[in-house]
């Protein structure tokens, strides 16, 4: 690997941030209210996973006691 000055890295870095299509306002928006609806669904599936698996397993834990 090639060593580059600290100048030089900086001048790259900047060259490559100017590269980026950054997203819009809009766009950040409808990406994290979607983020939080699916998380919230997600964490609801899991729940119910969770409850029903449990359930399950005090059932059968209770032939064994």
């Amino acid at each position: 690997m090639a060593k580059v000055s600290p100048g030089e890295f900086v001048r790259q870095v900047r060259q490559e941030t100017a590269k980026v299509t950054w997203p819009t306002r809009k766009e950040t928006m409808i990406t994290t209210i979607m983020v939080l609806i699916m998380t919230t669904v997600l964490a609801i599936f899991f729940l119910g996973v969770d409850q029903i698996l449990g359930r399950f397993v005090r059932f059968l834990l209770s032939f064994a006691g």
